[in-house]
């Protein structure tokens, strides 16, 4: 199934965000018209997209790296303990 206009608009958004906002939420929020939360779930939605990655490999691959690094890092006790 080919990506919607919305998709497409979510992966250019984490592909340049740092072009038109000086964060990325304020990116989100004007671009999008959303949460963070609800973008950061539809970006994970994407993943394992095959459109996604014809889309935007670059980005895609990124994301999966990012992912699959955090991963490791909460499998192996490394990743970063939030403050309590």
């Amino acid at each position: 199934m080919a990506l919607s206009t919305r998709e497409r608009s979510i992966l250019d958004l984490e592909r340049d965000w740092w072009l038109s906002a000086p964060t990325k939420e304020r990116a989100i929020r004007e671009r999008l018209g959303c949460s963070p939360a609800t973008f950061y779930a539809a970006l994970r939605r994407l993943l394992g997209s095959k459109d996604a990655l014809a889309y935007d490999p670059l980005v895609m691959k990124r994301l999966q790296r990012r992912v699959e690094r955090r991963r490791r890092e909460r499998l192996s006790g490394t990743a970063i303990q939030p403050r309590r």
